[in-house]
């Protein structure tokens, strides 16, 4: 029999592989920042050992290509088993000032947002609160789309799952120029309709976005209120909040920055566009606040997000036939679906609930993989190339080492029981 200690060594090799193909994959030249602090946060726990070889390799691979940079700030997390196994902050909360990135330094999540209010959604659904299979017209009869059959058929899922018929970005010059969503929504009946509702994926944030006046309208709460109560305050988002007031008054803020080519970055003014689609494209939070999340989407335990919620918001409701640009730093996704407020993808064999944002001057993107209790998530105040490629990097390396893991791990068990 083979001693354990043998079984190793290819693994071993299998990482440091991983390692070259990974600076092959970032390429040096898309990536300088003036400053970055390394608050690096391994736990020696005893589930975490289980990744501390990939989690240490990532964390050097992300660290020197950081560095090489233009991004002037983020930080990133990622978690396993209920712990958070990385948490690094990087960078300046505004170019030219020497106040860094931390912890609690909040972002806008552009359209992560989708991704919090589709989970507040499943768990107003499991408390029969708001119920995503009801009709929108039975909370809101003033709705009216342009043709009766997609009024009076439309259903709180089809909204939250982009399956609402209507042509796709419906308005969103209109959330641009600052329109109060109510007002837009009084105009949704003037949209061309492609399909009846449930057929067709479509993306949307004005029509994602009246989930927000429906939970107003049976809770006599607002959307804010139970996003707080729901789902902030049980998950451990200490930093979240909605709304550019909110945004803007806090002091530990990062400031939005644009390119200016050859990733040279110059601060801009703070700027509300797509506030006024809270639901969609409206939510605050720091790197802290996003460990949390994703610490309690995975946990099977949960007191405050059930596992009925969790099956109701991770269910695909539709197709979603994205262009291939979408997910170019992805190796080969194999199917693309929408769920609520969270995209499904079937990546090397494995479900992930993924979603990106992005709004002028900052970058979100997060994922989780409930097979492998593995979460990650990014923000950034300068995003460039690198930013799209951190998450997949990571699942790269991952599932790669798990599939050696458990090739070994076979192969051991056969040599085993052999006579």
């Amino acid at each position: 029999m083979i001693k354990r200690k043998y079984l190793y060594i290819p693994i071993f090799i299998v990482l440091v592989i991983i390692a070259i193909k990974l600076q092959a994959f970032i390429n040096p030249e898309e990536i300088t920042t003036e400053n970055i602090e390394t608050p690096v946060k391994h736990l020696k726990q005893s589930h975490l050992n289980e990744i501390e070889n990939i989690v240490v390799t990532y964390d050097s691979i992300i660290s020197s290509e950081i560095k090489k940079s233009g991004i002037v700030g983020g930080a990133i997390v990622i978690t396993y088993k209920n712990e958070v196994a990385l948490l690094k902050c990087f960078g300046v909360r505004k170019k030219g000032e020497k106040s860094t990135i931390n912890k609690h330094t909040i972002f806008r999540l552009a359209s992560v947002s989708k991704t919090v209010t589709g989970v507040l959604a499943g768990i107003l659904d499991d408390e029969e609160m708001v119920d995503l299979d009801e009709k929108v017209v039975t909370y809101l009869p003033e709705f009216h789309l342009k043709n009766d059959e997609s009024t009076n058929n439309i259903l709180v899922r089809n909204l939250l799952s982009h399956t609402s018929g209507l042509v796709p970005h419906a308005y969103d010059l209109m959330v641009e120029d600052h329109v109060p969503l109510d007002k837009i929504i009084a105009r949704l009946c003037e949209v061309d309709i492609t399909a009846p509702p449930g057929k067709l994926y479509g993306y949307q944030n004005v029509v994602y976005s009246i989930y927000g006046p429906i939970v107003s309208a049976e809770t006599d709460k607002s959307f804010n209120t139970l996003l707080k109560e729901k789902v902030f305050i049980p998950f451990g988002m200490e930093d979240a909040s909605t709304g550019f007031d909110a945004f803007k008054n806090d002091n530990n803020k990062a400031y939005p920055h644009f390119n200016q080519g050859k990733n040279r970055y110059k601060s801009m003014r703070l700027n509300d566009r797509y506030y006024n689609t809270s639901p969609a494209a409206g939510i605050n939070a720091s790197i802290s606040d996003l460990g949390q999340f994703l610490i309690t989407l995975t946990d099977d335990s949960s007191k405050c997000f059930s596992n009925s919620a969790r099956e109701t918001v991770f269910t695909p409701q539709v197709n979603s036939p994205l262009k291939r640009m979408y997910f170019r730093s992805w190796d080969k996704v194999q199917s693309k679906q929408y769920a609520i407020g969270w995209r499904l993808i079937d990546y090397k064999g494995r479900k992930v609930a993924y979603h990106g944002g992005f709004v002028s001057g900052y970058k979100a993107e997060i994922a989780f993989c409930e097979k492998e209790d593995i979460g990650i998530a990014i923000l950034t105040n300068s995003p460039n190339n690198l930013t799209s490629k951190t998450i997949p990097t990571f699942l790269n390396m991952l599932f790669e080492y798990k599939d050696n893991l458990a090739l070994e791990n076979s192969s051991e068990t056969e040599m085993q029981v052999k006579p």
